[in-house]
């Protein structure tokens, strides 16, 4: 459910009436000013969702490296499409280095089910290459996710998931200030 300050994507001339409303829209035409959204633009509408996503994104990563550099933990913040050995997918933060990783954190900020979905299978294939050839109790790292948006909230599966993957460490913008001292990165706190 929206508030009064957002607009529900399904919020849209031809969703809010169902079927109605779309034989209406077809029987009187449409302004082209309704129909600036994905699902009848493709690819020019996502591509400036995409342009912005990585904006929206850096605030949870700007967030999540304030908390490391408080605490004095050393990381490693990996770049876009960045490759690191040991890795098929490369992590956003690696604790202390990619030549000793101890703690892995994925961050993604989503309003949309299907991205928080991929986000969630990414970190579930973190923690199984974590527990490769390791005894189910001392996996070689242990995996954070630091989430926010709608996206995440719509699958309750998903979020199940997630939890399992990362032994509930699961972190929102509203609780990293507790990610340090409820994980492994308290042992590498420095102040």
């Amino acid at each position: 459910m929206a508030t009064e300050d957002k607009i529900h994507r399904l919020n849209k001339a031809d969703t809010q009436q169902g079927l109605a409303g779309l034989q209406t829209m077809a029987a009187l035409g449409v302004p082209y000013a309704m129909l600036l959204y994905e699902r009848f633009l493709g690819r020019p509408f996502a591509g400036h969702r995409d342009s912005v996503s990585e904006l929206v994104g850096d605030s949870l990563e700007s967030a999540i490296e304030e908390v490391l550099t408080t605490a004095g933990i050393s990381f490693r913040k990996t770049k876009r499409a960045e490759r690191i050995a040991g890795f098929d997918q490369t992590p956003d933060f690696i604790i202390p280095s990619e030549f000793n990783p101890k703690v892995i954190i994925e961050a993604k900020i989503t309003e949309d089910d299907g991205t928080a979905r991929d986000k969630v299978t990414r970190i579930q294939h973190l923690a199984t290459l974590s527990a490769a050839g390791k005894p189910e109790d001392e996996p070689n790292y242990e995996v954070i996710a630091c989430i926010g948006g709608r996206g995440f909230g719509v699958r309750r599966e998903d979020m199940k998931k997630l939890l399992l993957a990362t032994r509930g460490k699961v972190f929102t913008a509203q609780t990293l200030d507790r990610m340090v001292d409820c994980t492994k990165l308290s042992g590498f706190r420095t102040r």
